[in-house]
């Protein structure tokens, strides 16, 4: 209503400015819609050189919805004189509004500015007239910007190659794959395991040289061990689909009291190496434990209370979310599903509203690190589709397998030891609704699973 009123009567936002009252003229600015070249733009001109930066750029972004060329050398002045990014940035695309053929000159030399989000709209600017060789071979040699955001923009509009139709094998999955765990090295397994056949990834890789099962000469030996898991984890998922991966610092013992413990910060030295792969970085979840479950490190400073020697207890995990780098949006992945399929899956009830989730852990009378049911549950749910494909690649006590059985998806599991191997097969033959389902479980040998996959 407030926003309709300064429509018709402009003057009431010169009232608001002799009140300062800069909280009042921010929500009137947001608040109003299209504007037409009758509107007047005096109290707007005012506060372009109000102190207050939020003013000034709403003020520059509701003239540019008027849309008269005759404010042209307003936009210059901004973007030439003041020395806030996002008034800079709203006035350069009030230019690339114009849709003038006559501002491409203005817009080339914005092309140049230190700015990387000034360069981003006067981009947009110039992507109207892509059909320009001049304007094509200007954007096109911002594809070697140093930038990451521009050189996405680029590549997407100028170089990829990839269609945004239907892809009939999306929603597609090997049939030989549903509801399998195989005995092996995961390195091995995956030779046998196609291009783009798995639509989730949820795993916690073995921590560095924390039980008998995960025993590396180096650190770096264990982070390319990973490094050359993952990579084949990358080549597998489908194309714009989720791969999370649960892990934590852990802490390696001293060997003597002469010496101090080492701590291993995982999470964020294998981030990169994800990165750089191929993964986009999507999300950080913390996966909250009770206290009580965590180790003690407490009882130290407990007694002395000295500066330095305080070590908190860690009762955090981290679980990242990745998906596998494309230039589609998520809303191309939804529409590869027949809307039964993504009305069936659609989250129904509470759901988890912060990265911070908060649930127990789980222990099993083999395994010493099991994932919970619950934190299963919660990412099967919001990373994939009833009947979907998802994958362990180390598979443990097989928690993530039963997950997507109860929640009407396939699995695949791999799994290296022998004694975890076998308990999965004891967890998973328990689960009654195998028969009810077309496709029985398996349990393989790797060269079992080889010959299924010729």
């Amino acid at each position: 209503m407030e926003a309709e009123l300064l429509k018709k009567e402009p003057e009431k936002i010169q009232e608001l400015i002799r009140q300062n009252n800069i909280g009042a003229i921010i929500r009137l600015l947001g608040k109003l819609g299209r504007l037409n070249e009758n509107f007047d733009t005096k109290p707007l001109m005012g506060l372009l050189k109000h102190e207050n930066e939020k003013v000034r750029s709403l003020a520059v972004k509701n003239l540019a919805k008027i849309g008269n060329s005759t404010l042209i050398n307003v936009f210059v002045n901004v973007v030439e004189n003041d020395n806030s990014s996002s008034v800079r940035r709203e006035a350069v695309s009030g230019i690339g509004r114009l849709r003038n053929s006559s501002n491409k000159q203005l817009l080339f030399k914005y092309l140049s500015d230190s700015d990387p989000e000034v360069v981003l709209q006067a981009m947009r600017g110039l992507l109207v007239f892509r059909e320009d060789k001049t304007v094509q071979e200007k954007l096109k040699k911002l594809g070697n910007h140093p930038n990451e955001i521009i050189q996405e923009v680029i590549k997407k509009e100028f170089h990829s190659s990839s269609s945004n139709g239907y892809d009939p094998n999306h929603a597609k999955s090997p049939d030989y794959m549903k509801n399998v765990v195989v005995y092996g090295d995961v390195r091995d397994i995956l030779k046998s395991v196609p291009n783009e056949s798995v639509h989730l990834t949820f795993t916690s890789p073995p921590y560095y040289n924390a039980r008998d099962y995960s025993i590396y000469s180096s650190y770096r030996e264990y982070l390319n061990f990973l490094k050359e898991v993952f990579k084949e984890v990358h080549r597998v998922t489908k194309e714009g689909r989720f791969f999370l991966l649960n892990t934590s610092p852990i802490i390696i013992p001293r060997v003597g009291r002469q010496y101090s413990s080492k701590r291993y910060p995982i999470p964020y030295d294998i981030h990169p190496i994800l990165m750089n792969m191929g993964w986009e970085f999507i999300d950080d979840i913390i996966w909250e434990k009770p206290e009580a479950s965590a180790k003690n490190r407490n009882a130290g400073f407990l007694q002395h209370r000295k500066p330095l020697g305080y070590k908190p207890n860690p009762c955090t995990e981290c679980v990242m979310v990745y998906r596998k780098k494309t230039d589609k949006l998520i809303d191309w992945n939804i529409k590869q599903y027949d809307k039964k399929i993504v009305e069936e899956s659609k989250i129904n009830g509470d759901f988890e509203s912060s990265n911070v989730w908060k649930i127990d852990t789980t222990f099993d009378k083999t395994h010493s690190a099991v994932f919970p049911l619950e934190l299963c549950n919660k990412v099967i749910k919001f990373y994939s589709f009833k009947r979907d494909l998802v994958f362990d690649p180390f598979a443990g006590s097989g928690t993530f397998g039963e997950s997507a059985i109860n929640l009407d998806r396939f699995f695949f599991l791999a799994e290296k030891e022998k004694k975890y191997f076998e308990r999965i097969k004891e967890n998973l033959i328990q689960t009654k609704i195998f028969s009810n389902n077309q496709f029985s479980l398996k349990f393989l040998s790797l060269n079992e699973f080889g010959r299924v996959a010729k």
